[in-house]
């Protein structure tokens, strides 16, 4: 399935959410879009591999990291699951780690940064909550757009 470009969204749509330009692009995938699944967790990932765990069904996982730099949320083990179970992609308000295997996945990856160190594993988390990073609130079922120039997000299915 085709992504719509963003600025055509843009221009169609000039009320729609639009990210801000902080994010870099780490998965085979430059446009991805669907529906939204939220997470806000801080450092620590095992929900991360939860949810990915579930049938994608074309989805996009947001997950609201706190905006850390000190440790990776999402790495290659992770990016193939989320690709087996047919997620289309992942917005990282965080680090990512194993860049190399990321960029082999079928899926689209935009997060703030690499970083070598992996998380925590305390299992903590809010799953299917608002998330709010980046000039954008993420709710839960709206629907994201991204591609290379950036992430816009609507409350339905515009593209």
């Amino acid at each position: 399935m085709t992504s719509p470009a963003t600025t055509d969204l843009s221009d169609a749509h000039p009320d729609i959410q639009h990210g801000e330009s902080v994010f870099r692009d780490y998965g085979s995938k430059l446009a991805f879009s669907g529906p939204i699944a939220t997470l806000k967790t801080f450092e620590d990932n095992p929900k991360v591999r939860e949810l990915l765990e579930t049938p994608g069904e074309g989805r996009v996982l947001v997950v609201d990291g706190g905006g850390s730099l000190r440790c990776a949320l999402f790495g290659g083990n992770l990016a193939v699951l989320a690709e087996r179970n047919g997620w289309a992609g992942l917005v990282i308000n965080g680090c990512v780690r194993d860049t190399a295997e990321i960029a082999t996945s079928n899926i689209g990856v935009k997060a703030l940064a690499a970083h070598p160190r992996r998380s925590d594993r305390k299992g903590l988390g809010e799953v299917g909550v608002a998330v709010a990073f980046a000039g954008v609130v993420f709710r839960p079922g709206e629907y994201l757009y991204a591609d290379g120039d950036g992430i816009v997000v609507s409350p339905t299915r515009i593209g």
